[in-house]
């Protein structure tokens, strides 16, 4: 018996790296996602390629602002062409660990 104990530490010390990793990574993944999600209704909208890009570049940056994201102004770039949407965001989101920090970098990207 006493020679599994080291076995289940280190197994139990791994589980608890993975579970805290997971939890600060998958939400910025989450938020991601909705507005990707967002990007890609807005870009699919017929109505939407009549408004003005700064317009619709405000209505992405609403989006970004209520899920938390660090989107600015520069980061969301809209073309209206040929009665379509192109809506490209780039960001980086910070997250820090335990001494170490990772920048998660996200590129929603709709339209054609």
């Amino acid at each position: 018996m006493n020679r599994r104990l080291p076995r289940i530490i280190a197994g139990a010390a791994v589980l608890a790296i993975l579970l805290t990793l997971g939890i600060l990574l998958i939400p910025p993944y989450a938020a991601n996602w909705r507005l990707e999600s967002y990007v890609n209704d807005l870009a699919d909208d017929p109505a939407v390629a009549k408004l003005p890009p700064d317009v619709v570049q405000a209505r992405v940056l609403n989006q970004a602002a209520g899920l938390g994201l660090p989107v600015h102004s520069d980061d969301v770039h809209v073309a209206i062409h040929q009665g379509g949407v192109r809506i490209d965001v780039l960001y980086i989101v910070h997250v820090n660990l335990a001494g170490y920090a990772i920048d998660l970098h996200f590129r929603p990207t709709a339209g054609g």
